[in-house]
């Protein structure tokens, strides 16, 4: 009778044994990519098609802008982060593990497609010292560029655009103005609110 309760226990134990309930959810979105973000408590979290939490709740993970809704979400295996240094916000990518795979370096950065993204690249120029305050002396600009699932740099899409680096100054991540029109073409607008088309290196 002991070996039959016994057996009657481990069938059961795949059955009830691993059952998981992800309860008291503030928002689910639509699946992309056999992934669907999850918030609670102002943090998102990522599940599979099974209901398993795969990526844990965390507050780094940014919003995108769907027809279905704002929310965290996976192209080219590839999920927006954000993390603030000295009050000011800088963009990078983790994958499908969780893994930050391009550390947070961008000012402003699009989500995926055609494995390419836009990035605000932050480049800081050393302008030489000044004796008197014995200060170096140092300014910072930002280019448009199109990035791979890596974070290399395919595209230079516009010149170099002087930036204040402070959190006054960038209480809000500059605007991206380069649009995707297909895998290899982005529109850049141009300073007087026309279009030039550019062509993505090859990668």
């Amino acid at each position: 009778m002991k070996k039959l309760i016994l057996l009657f226990a481990l069938l059961l134990i795949p059955i009830f044994g691993f059952t998981q309930t992800t309860e008291n959810i503030d928002y689910i979105s639509t699946f992309n990519e056999d992934l669907a973000a999850i918030k609670k408590d102002n943090q998102w979290a990522f599940i599979n098609k099974e209901g398993t939490i795969v990526i844990d709740f965390r507050k780094d993970l940014v919003e995108t802008k769907t027809e279905a809704g704002n929310y965290p979400v996976f192209n080219n295996e590839r999920c927006l982060i954000q993390q603030q240094k000295n009050g000011i916000n800088y963009y990078g990518f983790i994958d499908t593990s969780g893994k930050t795979v391009i550390e947070p370096q961008f000012l402003n950065a699009t989500t995926f497609t055609n494995h390419s993204a836009i990035a605000l690249e932050l480049v800081k120029v050393d302008l030489g010292k000044n004796n008197l305050l014995n200060k170096n002396i140092v300014e910072y600009k930002y280019f448009q560029v199109v990035i791979d699932p890596s974070g290399k740099i395919l595209t230079y899409l516009t010149e170099a655009v002087p930036v204040e680096l402070s959190a006054t100054n960038l209480k809000k991540a500059p605007a991206i103005t380069s649009q995707f029109i297909s895998k290899k073409l982005v529109a850049v607008m141009t300073k007087n609110k026309q279009w030039n088309i550019k062509k993505i290196d090859e990668h």
